[in-house]
């Protein structure tokens, strides 16, 4: 039986991906599961986040969204039975890698499958309904009448997003970097987003969204990364379809949330002070936050309480993020809305087994549009 891994001889040096033979599986224990995989999602491998959290070695698993069949359970597992259909997300620390046939589970880390809802779809959607959970409910408290900035909705990400800040009764703008994207966005249903087409460089993103606001502002603004310097100095000709940073603090509104992918954010004391003026907010959306909470939490513990401070602006219960099952109503939920057709995720075809290696090095580059799921 074949499992996917990546592997990094030194910092810095892109990331190159191998299958290895497994052993047989040990025996389940108490709280696991044995699920057989019948898809599985490929996400891009934050390596510098592990080195940070001392989970960096020598084969590092691949592919952590699965949606499979229960083969067995251990003795004390009370919420799943042989045949049940699943769907989870595997720990940051996990020695299991999802592309792989057969893989044991916490079943903490599970939900049930809906029927209706296929295996690619289930698996595809885990990551980005669980960000847009996180970055609208919980960071931005997203309500009916808001207005919303989705910065590239054609994204796998941006497009949950848009569904879910529809579906909340939000008033959404999204941006589109080319004309495939702005087309695509065009035929979301439900329809009335409102797409800004930056893919030639002649819109100002700011200046368009006061005017759709009626100079008021968005109220909540989710990025897809920003341009923290000007346009010659930027490294990458794809950052110069990215909104710079005082482009985002000009079109937010008074008490506006920005919610920013940039983990590298710098402000300067002149925007710090555009932000007091509006009584606006900056937060750190984490692909991991909920995760964190099973990783070593003695050693962690402060880094814990950081992610909460943010995660939960200023709220008492914090501790939620100590409870491994936290994100569990999240994915019942996703879950729900993929089943009821709220959901309609951004997916390239079902990848073969054999293809994963590849599949797993274009998004590690970060040049795939599509989530990239593989199906066994």
């Amino acid at each position: 039986m074949k499992a996917l891994y990546g592997q990094q001889n030194s910092p810095g040096e892109e990331m190159t991906f191998v299958f290895q033979e497994r052993e047989n599986l040990p025996a389940t224990c108490d709280h696991e599961v044995k699920v057989q995989v019948r898809a599985c999602a490929l996400s891009w491998v934050d390596t510098k986040l592990l080195s940070e959290m001392k989970l960096k070695k020598e084969l590092v698993p691949v592919g952590r969204e699965i949606s499979g069949v229960v083969l067995e359970v251990g003795s004390k597992v009370t919420f799943f039975q042989p045949d049940d259909e699943v769907v989870g997300i595997l720990p940051l620390d996990s020695e299991e890698s999802g592309v792989c046939e057969v893989i044991l589970v916490h079943e903490h880390y599970l939900v049930q499958k809906p029927d209706k809802v296929c295996w690619v779809e289930a698996a595809g959607t885990l990551r980005d309904g669980l960000r847009a959970y996180t970055a609208l409910h919980y960071l931005a408290q997203v309500c009916p009448g808001s207005s919303v900035l989705v910065l590239d909705g054609a994204s796998p990400f941006g497009t949950i997003a848009i569904q879910l800040a529809q579906h909340r009764g939000a008033k959404v703008i999204s941006t589109a970097h080319s004309l495939e994207d702005k087309q695509y966005l065009e035929r979301l249903r439900p329809a009335g987003a409102r797409v800004i087409d930056v893919s030639h460089g002649k819109i100002d993103v700011a200046e368009s969204c006061l005017e759709e606001t009626a100079g008021l502002g968005v109220d909540i603004v989710l990025d897809a990364g920003v341009r923290l310097f000007s346009a010659e100095d930027e490294p990458a000709p794809k950052s110069q379809l990215l909104p710079h940073k005082q482009d985002i603090i000009t079109l937010l509104g008074v008490g506006g949330h920005w919610i920013t992918t940039e983990k590298n954010l710098q402000l300067d004391p002149p925007d710090s002070h555009s932000l007091f003026l509006k009584g606006a907010t900056v937060s750190f959306l984490n692909d991991e936050v909920w995760n964190l909470s099973n990783v070593q939490q003695g050693k962690y513990l402060d880094i814990l309480w950081c992610s909460c401070a943010i995660l939960t602006a200023g709220k008492s219960h914090w501790e939620i993020l100590l409870c491994s099952s936290s994100w569990i109503p999240i994915l019942e939920d996703i879950m729900e809305k993929l089943s009821n057709s709220i959901f309609r995720p951004q997916l390239d075809e079902p990848i073969p087994l054999y293809e994963a290696k590849v599949s797993m090095e274009i998004v590690q580059k970060n040049q795939a549009r599509k989530r990239q799921v593989i199906q066994f």
